[in-house]
């Protein structure tokens, strides 16, 4: 089965269980709790909103896990100060080797506010709260070596990422909580880090994305995602969702992409692989970020879809509940 094909069926699964609670429950809700509960993702920015180019900070906190302090990038969505009810969805972004969480950022890198931009314009991305984490472990960044986003002799990098942030970032920004409202990825041995640290949190990650990543780690199976996906429960291997994309110059990451699919494949998991012109640069990589966030945008509209369904569902047995 293709993407097209398993993206249509995933969408016609959900509609179906949609229409069915929504037929069952939605006169249950009273008129004015629609009027006045915010929307579960936030509205596309209006024009005015837009006119105003996205920035984007570095912040601190103390990292209990790591024993010093840490910092990461944060860029907050239009209108995110004045809808002071609304909460968001947030987006990992992470760097590869000798990187910063700086870098998704800069003119001469990522330039990922330019896409996003973009996305925000067109529709295909619904306002999100972007972090860039600090992947680096106690020795910091280096060209002699790849960042190490695992929990290891150098540092538990893999918690972290994937859960010591995750809730710094619940406890100051507005954010949703469902872990079908987060996402993270990276590029080269960021791509397999988020990955590998998602699947290691699939508590506050359910859509992961990769460009020219790999999928097997010299540390063993335990951070090598085309082995460790297998051991995870089968409700967590049903909520992922995951994209994966590298330049057709880059032979071995395609051959690790093609593994990885396979085994994505066989275990059912939702995923999409595309390959396209360009090699192991900045340039692929900001190009090619527009069809990774696509991908989370289609994401959370779907799991919007799914979760309104619920609150319909929670609704209705509140209201039976105060009427009997």
């Amino acid at each position: 089965m293709n993407y097209k094909q398993s993206k249509i069926l995933l969408l016609v699964s959900v509609l179906t269980i949609v229409g069915y609670n929504y037929c069952q429950s939605v006169t249950a809700i009273p008129q004015q709790d629609l009027q006045t509960t915010p929307s579960l993702l936030p509205t596309q920015p209006n024009p005015s909103d837009l006119a105003t180019p996205l920035t984007y900070k570095i912040e601190t906190y103390n990292s209990q896990v790591m024993g010093a302090s840490r910092t990461y990038g944060v860029s907050l969505p239009p209108g995110y100060e004045q809808n002071i009810k609304q909460s968001y969805p947030v987006i990992f972004l992470l760097h590869g080797g000798h990187g910063n969480p700086s870098d998704w950022f800069i003119q001469n890198k990522g330039q990922a506010l330019k896409t996003v931009e973009q996305l925000y314009t067109t529709g295909k991305l619904p306002p999100s709260i972007i972090i860039t984490p600090d992947g680096n472990d106690k020795r910091g960044s280096s060209p002699y070596r790849d960042p190490a986003y695992i929990d290891g002799p150098n540092g538990k990098v893999s918690t972290a990422v994937g859960d010591e942030l995750v809730k710094v970032v619940q406890s100051r920004y507005r954010t949703l909580t469902n872990p079908d409202f987060w996402a993270i990825g990276g590029l080269s041995s960021g791509g397999w880090g988020a990955v590998n640290v998602g699947l290691h949190n699939l508590e506050h990650f359910s859509i992961l994305f990769s460009h020219s990543g790999y999928f097997q780690d010299k540390s063993g199976p335990i951070n090598s995602p085309i082995s460790y996906i297998k051991t995870i429960p089968l409700q967590a291997q049903k909520r992922l969702r995951i994209y994966l994309d590298s330049g057709t110059s880059d032979i071995d990451e395609i051959h690790e992409a093609e593994g990885f699919t396979k085994v994505l494949n066989k275990l059912k998991i939702y995923n999409l692989f595309s390959q396209f012109p360009g090699s192991h640069t900045w340039r692929y990589w900001r190009k090619h970020l527009a069809d990774s966030l696509t991908f989370v945008g289609e994401q959370f509209r779907v799991a919007k879809i799914a979760h309104r369904a619920d609150d319909l569902s929670v609704n209705q047995n509140k209201n039976t509940h105060s009427g009997s």
